[in-house]
């Protein structure tokens, strides 16, 4: 077997692997967590009777946060091809997407209430905001360059 064939073939077979057992851990907690926050905030969210329609809406929004979270990390446990870094992007825009949600809803406090505390949300909002649009960039320029690379093996004649 020549040196390059053999390259090849193990090329095949770490592309051809599952999650690392990181990631895999990785997930578990995030589906545990965001499984316990879903149960959590259904439980209070149906247990208190008169709620105001706020404080229901977002209680709403948080739900589906977690249960978007959950089907992410299941959908990534459960998956037995080549992520291809396609995970880390959509949790990106998932992060962004939910950050976004999270700062809109701070600068909608600030601007009716004024209040200090409604300041320090939007303060921490746009900090999460801009860790998010940086995760998302990483996780692009990750996804970008796996594709490539996974195109120029397939060129070689090295992918399916």
């Amino acid at each position: 077997m020549t040196p390059q064939l053999k390259s090849l073939q193990d090329i095949r077979k770490l592309a051809a692997s599952e999650l690392s057992l990181k990631a895999r851990l990785g997930y578990v907690a995030l589906l545990l967590v965001a499984s316990g926050g879903a149960i959590g905030l259904l439980a209070l969210w149906f247990t208190e009777a008169h709620l105001p329609a706020r404080t229901q809406i977002a209680f709403g929004a948080m739900t589906l946060i977690c249960v978007s979270w959950v089907a992410l990390s299941a959908w990534a446990l459960t998956t037995r091809r080549v992520l291809l870094a396609r995970d880390r992007l959509i949790g990106g825009y998932m992060s962004v997407a939910f950050t976004a949600l999270f700062l809109a809803g701070t600068i909608v406090a600030v601007l009716t209430t004024g209040q200090a505390a409604a300041f320090g949300a939007a303060a921490s909002g746009g900090v999460m905001f801009l860790i998010a649009l940086r995760v998302l960039a990483v996780a692009r320029q990750r996804f970008a360059a796996l594709s490539a690379r996974r195109a120029e093996l397939a060129n070689m004649g090295g992918a399916r």
